[in-house]
């Protein structure tokens, strides 16, 4: 199965960030994916966080989650819409600040959503230079999701959903492998300061120690905003073997996700049977 992960450089315009999503999405079916991974924010990087709460959507309707619809029913292609801004069930009460759930939506070939994840953690980081704290208008997540994907190499891959800070924990990873996961997507929004010393690692790290593919579709370059993210969208095998990544600005990265390799590294190296705690 050829799964592409997108790398983008969002800015603070709605509607830009969906043109430069289908001018990728299209790329990535034209190419033959058959699954297709938007990065985290893909929908809107403001000048501040609060920017987000001006396009949350309520789930299941609004004109973020019906352009991903379109674009899945269109191309024939899954889509993982990286994340977008959610109101909870429960908003927050008068007088409390206003939050919103960071979402990753999974959305079928024929435009139907199929899994909904809410990112369980939320990033903080203060150096001294820059300060990030995402508490302050999201709300976490509070449970792993997992989808079925029926390729047309015959597999039915089992897809284990996280959103960026959430690579740090991996006990959430190594849930989603006892629950039989063998592709697991990371759509981020790494800072360059965190990405530089961390990312790679720690893709490689989960997909070693969880006999997984991993995809993680990242933002990449420096934002309108004057944030800058990491970059380096990649596709990483069972081994730990990067198959295709891209340094910064948007593009496709592409790569084959072989049930075979999959199942000879789990027979080779059962490490996932020799689990004790």
């Amino acid at each position: 199965m050829f799964v592409a992960a997108l790398q983008m450089v969002s800015s603070a315009s709605l509607a830009d960030n969906l043109a430069q999503a289908q001018g990728l999405l299209q790329q990535a079916a034209d190419q033959g994916a058959e699954l297709a991974v938007l990065p985290e924010y893909f929908c809107l990087i403001g000048a501040k966080d609060e920017d987000k709460l001006a396009i949350q959507e309520r789930f299941g309707a609004g004109p973020i989650q019906d352009f991903i619809a379109t674009q899945a029913q269109a191309l024939g292609l899954w889509i993982v819409a990286g994340t977008l801004p959610l109101t909870p069930d429960s908003p927050a009460s008068a007088g409390a600040s206003a939050r919103v759930l960071n979402s990753s939506l999974a959305f079928d070939s024929d435009g139907a959503c199929v899994a909904r994840y809410d990112k369980m953690h939320l990033f903080r980081f203060d150096n001294g230079r820059e300060a990030y704290d995402e508490s302050r208008v999201l709300q976490a997540g509070s449970q792993p999701r997992q989808f079925a994907l029926p390729s047309r190499d015959g597999h039915l891959w089992q897809v284990g959903m996280s959103v960026c800070y959430d690579l740090r924990f991996a006990e959430l990873y190594r849930g989603y492998a006892a629950s039989g996961a063998d592709l697991l997507l990371v759509p981020s929004a790494f800072t360059h300061t965190t990405g530089q010393a961390h990312w790679e690692v720690l893709l490689r790290a989960r997909a070693i120690e969880n006999l997984s593919f991993v995809a993680a579709a990242a933002q990449g370059g420096v934002h309108p905003s004057g944030r800058r993210t990491w970059g380096q969208s990649m596709v990483v095998d069972p081994w730990g073997t990067v198959l295709a990544q891209q340094a910064q600005e948007p593009g496709v990265v592409l790569a084959a996700c072989d049930a075979a390799q999959l199942a000879r590294c789990r027979s080779q190296l059962p490490a996932l049977q020799h689990r004790l705690l």
